[in-house]
């Protein structure tokens, strides 16, 4: 049971203006992908746009944001999952948010679920100011941990016309407690953070854990969680895998979106299995949700959990099924 609780904790109103810097535009077989800046809350935000292979000038098309995990970079599963929605006909983004990979931000590797929803909006925000991209159909797509900023974000701001998850993580207060120690083992790292926060600001000074360890179980991510290690999966170049601020605690396990279903009003598909994390939770933030037009997809499984959440970060049988979901239900709410 040990093994199985640590193979878990791995899953997991603004001033905004935009600007966009000279487009590098990369094209392939199925789609055209173009680096872009905005801004979200006067800090520079790093992303990938996709096109797909029949985009038309002049034309409008359904756009859908993508986000991955946490700790994550475009370059890891929602860079993949954008770019397999575009060939479907979306365009879709992929960004870093602040304080990871090209976007700004300090302190760097500060996970703040509070501003990634922020940054979520403010990706909104700029989509509104592209021509190709119709308004009225904004949609999210996002796995793990991400699933909870979106449905926040798109909770709070009702641009975001329609919602997909995968895999999500969704926790309270109980579930962290499951994952990281107990009261006891909760409370020592919301006190760590606060310790850490309070250095930063007198000091100026980060402190890091690292992100993934398979020796040190003060680690982020602790366990020989392959998704993180190998380099032709996850362990890509732009992803830190040995700078997790500390302070980042207090922000992840004081985080409870389970409230936000009851608010959520948006069209919502969630993908999820007995393989995938918290399959509880997902069943009951779902049956929480504020609308009758919303569907949960319970995929079949002989996987234990969590061992199922790893696959649908890359492998083909299931990110295939959770793009042919996906684009079923994009279709229809778009």
């Amino acid at each position: 049971m040990r093994n199985l609780l640590l193979m878990a904790v791995v899953v997991i109103g603004c001033t905004m203006c935009t600007s966009k810097i000279k487009p590098q535009v990369l094209v392939n077989s199925s789609s055209i992908m173009e680096k872009v800046n905005f801004k979200s809350e006067g800090l520079n935000i790093a992303g990938n746009i996709y096109y797909p292979k029949e985009y038309k000038k002049g034309e409008s098309y359904p756009t859908i944001i993508v986000v991955g995990s946490w700790t994550t970079v475009k370059e890891q599963m929602s860079g993949l999952y954008a770019e397999r929605l575009a060939k479907e006909g979306f365009i879709t983004l992929a960004f870093d948010f602040r304080n990871y990979g090209e976007s700004e931000g300090e302190p760097r590797f500060w996970e703040n679920p509070t501003m990634k929803v922020q940054d979520i909006k403010n990706a909104v925000s700029y989509l509104h100011t592209l021509p190709e991209v119709d308004n009225n159909k904004i949609g999210t797509f996002a796995v793990c941990a991400g699933s909870m900023y979106t449905l926040m974000a798109a909770t709070e701001d009702t641009r975001i016309k329609t919602i997909v998850t995968a895999a999500s993580w969704l926790q309270d207060s109980e579930a962290v407690k499951m994952f990281y120690g107990g009261e006891d083992g909760v409370k020592e790292k919301i006190d760590a953070a606060r310790k850490a926060k309070e250095l930063f600001a007198k000091e100026g000074v980060v402190e890091y854990i690292e992100t993934i360890s398979t020796a040190n179980p003060k680690a982020a991510m602790y366990g020989p969680y392959d998704y993180y290690l190998n380099p032709e999966r996850g362990a890509v170049k732009q992803w830190s895998n040995d700078k997790f601020a500390v302070m980042s605690w207090e922000d992840w396990l004081t985080l409870d979106p389970m409230p936000y279903a009851s608010k959520l009003k948006a069209p919502t598909l969630m993908i999820h299995s007995d393989g995938c994390v918290l399959p509880q939770y997902t069943k009951d933030f779902y049956n929480k949700i504020a609308t009758d037009d919303k569907k949960l997809d319970w995929v079949e499984t002989s996987l234990d959990s969590p061992m199922q959440q790893f696959n649908f970060y890359d492998q083909e049988t299931e990110v295939n099924l959770a793009i042919d979901k996906a684009t079923k239900w994009f279709n229809e709410k778009l």
